[in-house]
């Protein structure tokens, strides 16, 4: 009897089989015109599938995927400059930054096969690289992106944008410099009215165990009056407030490769089509929700944190619910990453100072400022828990009253302190980073 039972389960189980594997072959078929015998064995099953890959394709009876009518990035150039006079020089330079994303975004995706990860080799000894202004070893990414971007911003800018700094140089360098000009000399490439700052790759490190990285940019104009000094260079153009930015972006490589950009009025979004190699506007004017449920803290670091800041987790955390939603933490530990997820979904990210980084580890000038703006701009905030991150001036040049130069003449080592600065960061939906900014003036700074 047991025997019979498992005798008709086992022949239950095969009708089942048989049923599903007909009712897929006759929905197949119908779809693609392909005739379909009827299906005894598994084997038959595989082999009818494989003869269905290899059947030329009717295209007349089989839908296709249709591609959405959206805007490309050129376009939105084309007409965001025409509105604004004061940018319109800007756009070659904007769709150049895009062709460096674009670039990037296929050697982060080859980096693992073709062997671009791990650490810098210097081509004439062989040895590691030297580490760079952050005290960290160079990747290989790292100098590859850092060459895209600068020549991205100084050779297809149209002589708009005169210097550059980056993250990974440890003083900014003209563009005449960049594209390998004599800067004894004045030329057309130092006439620019822009400078232009950058992260190249930012979380470099995340490649490793496929998880997203990111690209950041800001454009600042140029002080009024401000001329080029030693290498054509004019090292005070870079030192201003984030307020002075007239366009800041990001580009994250992950699932999707998706541009953000701000010029100004308003955050627009755009999605790099893998096919047609194009960044398409999938969204506009991008509105951050004013109070959200999701936090983005290494909380690894809490003990470390000063107490304002424990006690603003502690309470969200305890609260249970924000704005409707139950509050969640996400943390990736790479910058654009974390802040493309609150900027989308609401909430707030933060970067805060513990004891051994006293200032956090998020550069003003290229990573800080350049969310800040793109915050403000999509309705959100940037603090430094103190106060607005682009209101912030980053250190000056101190004048050297050494006999070798002259008292007018500032020292560069004091400019390098000034590009690289750090400062704690949070950015996010307007009544979070409210809330937060509250707990420091309750708290109090933790000395």
């Amino acid at each position: 009897m047991a025997g019979t039972r498992r005798m008709m389960g086992f022949r239950s189980v095969t009708i089942t089989f048989l049923s599903a594997a007909m009712f897929c072959s006759q929905t197949v078929a119908f779809q693609s015109n392909v005739a379909t015998p009827m299906i005894t064995t598994a084997r038959q099953t595989s082999e009818l599938y494989s003869s269905m890959m290899d059947a030329p394709r009717n295209t007349a009876s089989s839908p296709e995927m249709k591609k959405k009518d959206l805007r490309t990035f050129q376009r939105f150039l084309e007409v965001e400059c025409w509105k604004n006079g004061d940018i319109r020089d800007l756009d070659r330079t904007l769709l150049a930054v895009a062709d460096a994303c674009k670039q990037i975004n296929r050697i982060v995706q080859r980096a693992q096969t073709d062997d671009l990860y791990g650490a810098a080799i210097d081509p004439l000894t062989g040895e590691l690289a030297e580490e760079n202004v952050q005290g960290e070893v160079q990747q290989q990414l790292d100098v590859l992106c850092n060459t895209i971007m600068l020549r991205a911003f100084c050779g297809a800018s149209n002589n708009v944008v005169c210097a550059v700094a980056s993250e990974e140089e440890p003083l900014p360098r003209s563009c005449a410099d960049v594209m390998g000009y004599d800067t004894s000399e004045f030329n057309i490439m130092q006439s620019g009215d822009y400078v232009a700052v950058f992260d190249p790759i930012d979380g470099s490190k995340n490649i490793d165990s496929s998880l997203p990285v990111g690209t950041v940019f800001g454009i600042y104009r140029a002080p009024d009056g401000a001329s080029a000094g030693k290498d054509g260079l004019n090292l005070d153009s870079f030192l201003q407030r984030g307020t002075k930015m007239v366009a800041a972006g990001y580009c994250l490589y992950s699932a999707t490769t998706v541009l953000v950009l701000t010029l100004g009025s308003g955050v627009h979004g755009f999605t790099l089509d893998p096919d047609k190699q194009k960044f398409l506007q999938t969204h506009p004017n991008i509105r951050i929700p004013d109070v959200g449920s999701l936090y983005s803290f290494n909380e690894a670091n809490y003990r470390e944190f000063s107490e304002p800041v424990q006690q603003f987790l502690t309470s969200m955390k305890q609260s249970g619910v924000v704005g409707g939603k139950k509050v969640s933490s996400r943390y990736v530990g790479a910058l654009v990453a974390d802040v493309h997820n609150v900027l989308i979904n609401g909430g707030i990210y933060g970067y805060p100072a513990t004891r051994d980084n006293v200032n956090g580890k998020l550069r003003l000038l290229y990573e800080s400022a350049p969310m800040a703006m793109i915050m403000e701009q999509a309705g959100g905030a940037g603090s430094t828990g103190q106060g607005r991150i682009l209101d912030v001036l980053p250190p000056q040049r101190k004048k050297n009253n050494g006999h070798n130069k002259g008292d007018d003449e500032p020292d560069d080592d004091e400019a390098g302190k000034g590009i690289h600065v750090r400062v704690p960061t949070y950015l996010g939906s307007v009544e979070n980073v409210y809330e937060l900014e509250q707990c420091f003036k309750f708290y109090g700074e933790d000395d």
